[in-house]
């Protein structure tokens, strides 16, 4: 047994094989028998990640077999593939005997072996190895036929719903088990989700957003501004406000403690979040008005020296003062239930929490006011009013709170 041998020999050959200076048709060629040695390779190092976790080698270090794979220089999506290949290919040989000829791609052998097991998940009885050949034999015909493995992964759905409705099996819509959501922090430090959801999940997802991202006129009167992904975006965080306000007992409550801040003592520029990293000031400052955010203050070396108090927030009496004087979002008019409690002078730069100093904002209307030029004042009449900035109004004329807007829009700057 050479392996190590035959490898580094194959290593050297391919790491002087030239391809300079072919022609049309000698590089088309070239590039057809490099897919079936980079099949090959595939083949052969999901077969290797199988014996790598049969054999235990991982586990001897404390490890998973993908952290290994991970650690070695496969990306985290390569190493997971690697493996649900291998663990696949002994229940269907003939997938098996098609990827050992350098026949069909390593995406196209998972697509096709993920296929066949949400198949067999659809059927109420345990399938036999008829029916997963003959699912095979389909899934192959698909990628000969030129197939992507999205087409075999929709192909695979449309197999397996027949077959629920064959042997009265589940129908991947219905299947709870299936239920996914991913997140990913991307190079500019926003969190992506993808989710696959079953159609109960969907139904209450799809509804509380339409509900929550209803569109809703701008202060000075004008039609929502907002796409509707954004304004489903809106909603989300509104479901994540209320989510944070309900106890074990179901019961609404002040904000739980759900942020952990850390600001570096000499350079508090460089604050971060927890799990989203680096935030702006206004960022924070936003975030500070009516979340409950624990402050860690640290030193250079990241030892923590002082935890902040949440003296910040307005209590329970005053959110209800702030509830029956704005009554809901004073930009929007969004439900009181849903806004933030919104200092209007920062409590950071020394404002009171304190009804003369506090309004009501729901929590996209509080983006708008930390960070694209709105301003809050206090009235004459003790009532918050806005202040649009100069893209929205250039001589940036005070609008009354959304509850009050039946004034008389001549007599604004005297009651503001």
């Amino acid at each position: 047994m050479r392996t190590s041998g035959d490898l580094t020999t194959i290593s050297d050959l391919l790491r002087d094989l030239c391809v300079d200076d072919l022609s049309g048709h000698d590089a088309f060629e070239a590039m057809q028998l490099m897919l079936i040695v980079r099949n090959l390779v595939d083949h052969h190092a999901a077969r290797l990640a199988g014996m790598l976790e049969r054999l235990g080698v991982a586990r001897d270090h404390g490890r998973s077999t993908r952290e290994l794979l991970i650690v070695m220089g496969f990306a985290p999506s390569v190493a997971q593939r690697l493996l649900r290949i291998a663990g696949s290919l002994e229940a269907l040989p003939t997938l098996d005997a098609h990827a050992a000829d350098g026949a069909i791609s390593a995406e196209h052998v998972d697509a096709i072996a993920r296929g066949v097991s949400h198949i067999a998940g659809r059927s109420a009885e345990p399938i036999d190895d008829t029916l997963r050949l003959n699912h095979v034999t389909d899934l192959l015909g698909q990628y000969f036929s030129g197939a992507t493995p999205a087409d075999i992964d929709k192909r695979a759905r449309t197999l397996g719903n027949q077959l629920a409705d064959d042997t009265d099996g589940l129908p991947a819509a219905e299947d709870r088990e299936l239920n996914e959501l991913a997140t990913h922090i991307d190079d500019d430090g926003r969190l992506h989700l993808e989710a696959s959801l079953d159609v109960e999940v969907g139904e209450k997802l799809s509804a509380a957003l339409e509900a929550l991202g209803k569109p809703r006129p701008e202060p000075d009167g004008r039609t929502d501004l907002r796409t509707t992904a954004r304004r489903h975006a809106d909603a989300l965080d509104t479901l994540l406000d209320i989510a944070a306000r309900i106890d074990t007992a179901g019961v609404a409550s002040a904000p739980k403690t759900q942020v952990l801040l850390t600001v570096p003592a000499d350079t508090p520029d460089q604050s971060s979040l927890e799990f989203m990293g680096s935030i702006t000031d206004a960022t924070l400052r936003r975030l500070s008005c009516d979340s409950s955010i624990t402050t860690m203050i640290v030193d250079g070396e990241r030892v923590p020296l002082d935890i902040g108090r949440e003296q910040r927030l307005f209590p329970a009496h005053l959110r209800r003062a702030l509830h029956v004087r704005d009554q809901g979002c004073i930009k929007c008019g969004a439900p009181a239930t849903r806004a933030h409690a919104h200092h209007i002078i920062h409590w950071a730069d020394g404002g009171e929490t304190s009804l003369q100093n506090g309004c009501l904002l729901c929590p996209a209307c509080h983006a708008d006011v930390h960070h694209n030029g709105w301003d809050v004042i206090i009235g004459a009449d003790h009532h918050p009013w806005l202040i649009p900035p100069v893209a929205v109004d250039p001589q940036r004329r005070p609008l009354p709170a959304h509850n009050r807007r039946t004034l008389n829009l001549d007599n604004l700057p005297s009651a503001a």
